[in-house]
């Protein structure tokens, strides 16, 4: 008997209730193993879309984004 016949064995003698709570366990394990990092930079992002992006296209983006945004804000008095 391998390990998955052997946990499915245990699996089936036990109550719906516990069987319930062996599928939550299962599911958080899961998680842990599959959580990835998420990604940070502009190029991270798009690395699974096959895009060549340099920093340089980066940082052209960002200049015609944010390039007339105002840099100092006038707060009138209240």
């Amino acid at each position: 008997m391998n390990l998955e016949q052997a946990v499915l064995q245990k699996l089936r003698e036990l109550p719906p209730e516990k069987q319930q709570e062996v599928l939550n366990f299962a599911t958080f394990l899961q998680q842990q193993v599959t959580h990835k990092r998420p990604l940070r930079s502009v190029k991270g992002l798009c690395a699974d879309l096959k895009v060549d992006i340099t920093e340089e296209d980066i940082a052209q983006a960002r200049k015609e984004m944010w390039g007339n945004f105002p840099r100092e804000i006038m707060c009138t008095p209240r």
